[in-house]
Order: C-alpha cells, then structure tokens, then sequence
C-alpha cells in the first residue's frame, strides 16, 4: 500500500561530508500538526537541517499499525506534509519524502528481522503501551515496528539520529539489532548514535498527558482562530490556585509553560502570577492570542500550503535509489550467506 503523493525524479540529496554527517528522523502521519509537534520535534527539524544532511520521513507504514483505512492514511500523509512544510523545513536544505514511496525499507526490513531474536522486540516498553492501547488490535507490525524503524535509519547508512534523552532507548535497540547482522554477515551498516536534542514534552490542554490527537488534548497550531482560542482557554491551569488573589506556580502551571516559547518576557509574566498580580484567564487569552497570532503568519501568504496540496501533487526530494538504498540493500542481500 502506498499513499498517493507523487514520487519524483527529483535532484539528489545534499551530500553527507565530514563536515556536515547524515541524520535521519521518520515522522507519523497523524495528520494536520499539532502545538506539541512544532514544539516538541518540527522545530529541531528545521535547526538540524541547517547543521546536518538531514533526512526527514513520513512514515506511513509504520502508521499502518494502527491505522487501517487507506483514504485516512492518505488525507493523514498528505496534511503532515503540508504541516511540516508550513513549519518552516525546507525541501532545499533537507530531503523529505513518503516512505512507501521507497519499498526497499520493507526489503531491508525482513533481512534485519532474521537476526532480531522475538525477545529484544517483546520487551520494548512501547510494544507494552500499544498493546494496552489497542488491545483489540495486537498486530505483528506493532511487535516487528523497531525492525522496521532500524531499517529506515541504516538503509540510507546514516550515522546521526535526533533524538530526546528520553528516547535513548528506542535507538539502542536499532544499534543492537545492526550489531546482530554485522556480527553474522560482515560490517554492513554502520551503528547510528545519537544526537540529543532538546525537545521539550509539551503536555496537552488536561494539563497531566502529553499532548496527542489520540487523547484529544491538542491545541491545532494551523486551526481557525476560533477552534485555537476554545482549545487554549480550556487548558488546565495551576490546580491549587483556587481564588484570584491566591499566588500562582508557574513552574506547574501548563499554560505558564507554554509563554516560554512564545516571548523572552515569560519570566515578568511568570512573576505576575507568583504575587497574583495577573489571574489565570488573562494568562491563557495572552497564550490564545500569541498561538494565534502565529498561525496565521504561517498559514497566511500566497502559497497557503495547507489549502494547494489537496488538489496539487507535492513533489518530494527523494533519496537516490541506485546509490543509495538499493546498494544498502543489494549488500545486505548479498552478504555472508544471505541468498540472492
């Protein structure tokens, strides 16, 4: 299954040199981007690009692990694209493509799930999460998923990977499982490392979770002004701060979090809320009123990304095949005892 953005002949990636190492960062379709997207992952995307030969995916087959309907995937795919777009990456400085549009990341992927013993993959604490979330639902690809993940990163042999400090551990196992084909079949693909990045979990509107579409606590960054402005007021604020003229916390409080990214005066504002000289409903129509005044320079202008990729085919800067995935693949193929 393959959405249905066009692949391209598109230029060649920027090429990685000593100076400027190859990363690589996949991406769920979950549709139209969120705050916590642009804060939490998009906005590093944007920084990396200026500093790395960076590889940006859209992963729609990891998607499949949960979503089933073709026509949803599709929308999904398309909207995070736009999104991502609309955020600042730019398909000059990075590469950025679909990955179905590249079927040897499931080829490479088979190969690698030869030397990954099923015990690595069921003591994966996301594999344990899934399994509560969709109890119903307890497909393959949620077990096999890390399989999948390693190849997307090792098949273009990328050497950096972004990551969070709290993620370490997700790319540990990508490295285990290159260590495994190494040792069986000769030095293949090299171990990627990681790149900490700072990127901060932005909880959601409920002030407890991480914001997510699935919980339904997100505040859509490219949403009307009126859809933004019920999301942000809705937001839980400092919970103990009961009457006006009690102090505030706003090292607690969720909608004082958010200022920080959106002025260098947060900390003025924070002080006001420690002497309860602002109260939390100005605060939050401050946020709505930042947030939004940010969405629409990004939605805004004559391109409007959002509205043209519907009806337009977005052509990607796809990674080189011939030189680079499918000799990834041809090697690992032809490798030690692998068959042809």
């Amino acid at each position: 299954m393959t959405t249905d953005l066009a692949p391209a002949a598109a230029p060649e990636p920027l090429a990685a040199t000593p100076d400027r190492p190859r990363t690589f960062s996949g991406i769920q379709p979950s549709g139209i981007v969120h705050l916590g997207n642009d804060l939490g992952a998009i906005r590093n995307y944007v920084a990396l690009a200026e500093q790395y030969e960076a590889i940006y995916c859209i992963v729609d087959y990891h998607a499949l692990t949960s979503t089933h309907d073709a026509d949803v995937l599709r929308a999904r795919t398309r909207e995070m694209a736009a999104g991502l777009l609309a955020l600042g990456l730019n398909p000059d400085r990075c590469t950025l493509f679909v990955q179905s549009h590249r079927p040897e990341h499931t080829e490479l992927m088979w190969l690698l799930a030869t030397v990954t013993p099923v015990s690595w993959l069921e003591r994966t604490p996301t594999y344990k999460e899934k399994v509560e979330q969709q109890p119903h639902d307890v497909n393959h690809g949620l077990l096999t998923y890390p399989v999948l993940q390693a190849a997307d990163i090792v098949i273009y042999k990328a050497s950096l990977v972004p990551v969070g400090r709290d993620q370490a551990a997700h790319l540990e196992l990508s490295r285990e499982i290159v260590r495994a084909f190494n040792r069986r079949y000769g030095e293949t693909f090299p171990e990627p490392q990681a790149v900490y990045t700072e990127a901060p979990v932005v909880l959601g509107t409920d002030g407890v979770r991480k914001m997510s579409k699935s919980l339904g606590n997100t505040i859509d960054i490219l949403g009307e002004p009126d859809l933004i402005r019920r999301q942000v007021m809705s937001m839980v604020t400092d919970t103990q701060r009961i009457k006006r003229t009690d102090p505030g916390r706003p090292e607690v409080c969720n909608v004082c979090q958010l200022q920080r990214f959106f002025g260098e005066d947060y900390e003025d504002l924070w002080e006001g809320e420690r002497t309860a000289r602002t109260g939390c409903v100005r605060r939050t129509r401050w946020v709505s009123v930042t947030i939004d005044m940010t969405s629409f320079r990004i939605t805004s202008g004559s391109a409007r990304i959002s509205i043209v990729l519907p009806t337009d085919l977005l052509i990607f800067r796809t990674p080189s095949v011939p030189r680079t995935v499918g000799a990834s693949v041809k090697t690992a193929r032809h490798s030690g005892n692998v068959s042809p």
